[in-house]
């Protein structure tokens, strides 16, 4: 199987396991779940709490159930906005990832060269990669948070236990983590130049001997003529012959 191949096949499976993960992150945004809490009465019926970052809601086995949003925005805790903002942010960039995603993979062919497709899903990669990092910290935050005010013997107030919208999101921020983290790799290596090797080189001109023995000739104030030798060492030198005359003048007595 030529390794064109094996990458369009496993950009695929990375594309799918960053959109499966996305979706779980976005599912966990309108979901009460995050935390929960039961308490017992006298009377045979049992009060459900339940939050998550936008409101507060209580259900009874009567069937019988409310929700309040926060009253006020700036009189909540800092870690709750935080919580928000990574969270908006995991879905913006999620989104942002996949449409990268989708322009730079080779079973769409959008785009221009490889290696343009591949640096635009090398970028796509990165942004998964970010979405998933901003949603991990976002569930482990309120984890342990939860988990803190639960162990506290100090603390008072109404406590609280993980609900199924955390072990979710964890889920959905795996996925996105390792999905991203896959296609960054490879489509980082075959679009990135890796080492020096891999940078155009620029052509070099080499001189020919009769240049270099051109440049190597000392300057010509200096030079010396240099007069072969015979062949054979008795032998004599020839005189040259005068030239001969082309034309001749004659004088008409010499008709006569």
């Amino acid at each position: 199987m030529k390794y064109r191949t094996v990458v369009m096949y496993m950009e695929i499976g990375c594309f799918v396991s960053c959109l499966c993960g996305w979706i779980l992150v976005c599912s966990t945004l309108p979901t009460e779940y995050w935390t929960f809490s039961e308490v017992g009465s006298i009377v045979l019926t049992t009060s459900n709490y339940y939050s998550n970052l936008w409101r507060d809601c209580i259900s009874d086995t009567t069937g019988v159930s409310d929700c309040k949003d926060y009253p006020s925005m700036l009189a909540l805790p800092g870690f709750l906005h935080a919580c928000r903002a990574l969270a908006v942010c995991a879905v913006i960039t999620g989104f942002f990832g996949g449409v990268l995603t989708l322009i730079g993979m080779k079973c769409t062919k959008i785009g221009g060269s490889e290696v343009a497709n591949a640096r635009v899903t090398f970028a796509g990669g990165l942004t998964y990669l970010f979405s998933g990092f901003c949603a991990m910290i976002t569930y482990s935050w309120w984890a342990n948070r939860v988990i803190t005010e639960f162990l506290d013997p100090n603390f008072r107030a109404q406590k609280f236990e993980l609900g199924a919208a955390v072990f979710v999101g964890w889920g959905g921020s795996v996925l996105l983590l390792a999905g991203g983290g896959v296609m960054t790799f490879f489509s980082g290596k075959e679009g990135l130049p890796s080492s020096s090797s891999d940078m155009p080189r620029r052509p070099r001109t080499y001189a020919t001997a009769r240049t270099r023995r051109t440049y190597m000739l000392p300057p010509a104030s200096s030079r010396v003529t240099l007069v072969p030798p015979l062949f054979y060492e008795g032998r004599k030198t020839r005189t040259p012959r005068a030239p001969a005359t082309t034309f001749r003048s004659y004088n008409r007595d010499d008709f006569v």
